[in-house]
């Protein structure tokens, strides 16, 4: 990936860069689950033993173990188990199917991405209600204090996340090390909490409450959220980094929810418990500790924004999301990134659903659905491709972890009447623009016949010969050099400009991530040239200089714009997309002064 840096430094980045959001789970996730049971000694016997095995099996077999082994040079999510399966699929059904829950799953993710720092930020600032004097302090102030924070972190966003990683990257150090030491204090009251690391109380819990203990996975889910996002992110660090950062994450939790089990077995109070159980230790350490988490949830909310940005540029590489402006933001890692439109966009959701459910507690009865959805799409890929790959073993667990996200996913529809409709809802946005956006494609490419370079090329060769010709040489860019889009022989053959030189450009997207090729041929016709580039789709293409290497000096640069009008409402839906997005030629940073868009009006 091209990042400099010791093991340990990485290591520290991991944390502050991809574990933020599972490493806050445990400010809410107990809260969470005690709405639903009785804090007696084998509810939470059972609680415990089944957030510690849902840990163990969905982040370190589905995630860490599997998902991580499929990578693409470094980068993951969904977008890159689809590629994967493409490989291995012929065009059918099966493909179609996989392309559709790849849609389902970006969007999903999406909605993820949303109530993620929402309640991150909500349940950390909350916790300033048990600091002494501060118990009545309005519920809106505390909405207006989140707000603020989630606002400064957007703001912060600009930066760039290798900035972020290594400021972030010590706090969480400290934040892993004071939930681990407080999570031992508080064992050391109960130790008998300890035997909860055996998977047979989650059995037996689940027995004994039939299909109640549904209620209770429905919560449970929370404390692996950010899974997705952590293998999102994968493309920032590398796996190797992550590997090594979860073998110290995954303690510090388990050992925070252990220990927070102990706390309510000793007090019956299951009411912000991590907070509380700070205030019982010792109330001096609450203050420190309330800054520190609200620092941990800020990160917690980058994590998702960073692996937003990942999953939103393979989108727009692989041609399923409109293109939007993006800025590189590290000079080391060409897979860092920042998207304006995306991050105002995160903005404005996370703020409504912060207003919208003024709580943490209500947040937490709609959190999940998107979060075991995506985990579910996700482990159905992972089950193609191994079986595809023959790999029997990792097949029948990949098939196995079908099985339990889905009943993480079905324990989550209980919550829809409490607000988890809001995750379909914001899922639902995305989701109505990407199928859009791909059917327009579609639509727009059927009705633009494009011209055969057969039938091109005895053209251009009668009117090189007989037009007079302007000094210079003129770009026109194509998505296919034998194919070519019909605003070029409208500009050559309709308004007779001909340049002494014109060099057809084309940028082709390639299933890897990284690499780029090129190839310049210069005896297609006279005056007539072809320049090919291929690239990965995480590459940042500086086109500008790779004409200069092949001596290539424009005068002009002419690309195609397509004006959609139609009384449609699918089409009308495509028309504002296409409007509002910028033209790919913007994409590419090309100089604006040589640029001229040559529109073409299209009825739908």
């Amino acid at each position: 990936m091209g990042e400099t840096g010791s093991p340990l430094s990485k290591i520290v980045k991991s944390l502050g860069l991809v574990f933020g959001d599972i490493g806050t789970s445990p400010i809410y996730t107990m809260g969470a689950v005690m709405l639903f049971m009785i804090p007696s000694s084998f509810n939470i016997f059972g609680l415990l033993s089944l957030v510690t095995w849902t840990l163990l099996i969905v982040i370190s077999v589905q995630y860490i173990w599997l998902a991580m082994s499929l990578s693409d040079k470094g980068e993951g999510g969904t977008i890159v188990l689809k590629n994967i399966v493409d490989t291995l699929l012929q065009p059918g059904i099966a493909a179609s199917v996989v392309s559709v829950l790849t849609i389902i799953g970006i969007a999903l993710f999406i909605g993820d991405g949303v109530i993620t720092p929402a309640i991150s930020i909500l349940s950390a600032v909350e916790g300033i209600t048990l600091i002494p004097g501060f118990e009545g302090i309005p519920q809106f102030t505390l909405l207006l204090i989140a707000a603020v924070i989630a606002i400064g972190l957007f703001l912060f966003q600009k930066r760039g996340t290798d900035r972020v990683a290594w400021t972030f990257g010590p706090i969480m150090v400290v934040w892993f090390a004071a939930l681990a030491f407080s999570g031992v204090i508080s064992i050391i009251a109960a130790p008998q909490v300890l035997f909860a690391l055996s998977p047979t109380y989650a059995i037996d819990f689940i027995i004994d409450n039939g299909w109640a203990s549904l209620m209770v996975m429905s919560a449970v889910i929370l404390c692996v959220t950010g899974g997705e996002a952590l293998y999102a992110d994968m493309g920032h660090l590398g796996r190797e980094p992550i590997v090594k950062g979860w073998a110290v994450v995954f303690p510090a939790l388990v050992l925070s929810y252990l220990g927070q089990g102990a706390y309510v077995m000793q007090t019956d109070n299951t009411h912000n418990v991590l907070f509380s159980m700070i205030n019982h230790i010792n109330p001096l350490f609450l203050v420190p500790f309330l800054i520190l988490s609200i620092c941990a949830t800020v990160i917690a909310s980058q994590a998702m924004i960073s692996g937003m940005f990942s999953i939103m540029y393979q989108g727009m590489m692989k041609k399923i999301i409109p293109k939007m402006k993006v800025e590189y933001t590290s000079p080391e890692l060409r897979s860092q990134i920042y998207i304006d439109a995306v991050n105002w966009m995160l903005l404005f959701g996370v703020l409504l659903v912060i207003f919208e459910f003024q709580s943490s507690e209500n947040l937490s009865a709609a959190y999940g659905l998107a979060v075991s959805g995506s985990m579910m799409i996700s482990a159905i890929l992972m089950t193609i491709i191994f079986f595809k790959r023959d790999q029997k073993i990792k097949m029948l667990i990949a098939g196995t972890l079908i099985a339990l996200d889905a009943i993480f996913f079905i324990s989550t529809l209980f919550k829809i009447p409490h607000g988890a409709y809001w995750s379909f809802f914001i899922a639902t946005i995305p989701l109505i623009v990407i199928v859009t956006f791909i059917l327009g494609q579609d639509r727009l490419h059927a009705i633009l016949r494009p011209v055969p370079i057969e039938e091109f090329l005895p053209k251009y060769k009668e009117s090189y010969a007989n037009l007079h010709k302007i000094r210079g040489t003129a770009l026109y860019f194509v998505g296919d050099v034998h194919r070519l889009s019909p605003y070029l022989p409208q500009v050559i053959f309709k308004n007779e400009i001909l340049y002494e030189n014109n060099i057809l450009v084309s940028i082709q997207i390639t299933e890897k991530p990284f690499g780029i090729t090129t190839d310049f041929d210069t005896a297609i016709a006279p005056g007539l040239h072809i320049f090919r580039v291929e690239c990965g789709y995480m590459e940042i293409v500086d086109v500008v200089k790779l004409l200069q290497e092949k001596g290539i000096d424009e005068k002009t640069i002419f690309y195609g714009i397509e004006s959609v009008v139609s009384d449609t409402l699918i089409w009308k839906i495509y028309g504002i997309i296409k409007k509002n997005t910028p033209p790919f030629i913007q994409f590419y940073a090309l100089p604006p002064e040589k640029i001229h868009g040559v529109v073409t009006r299209v009825v739908m």
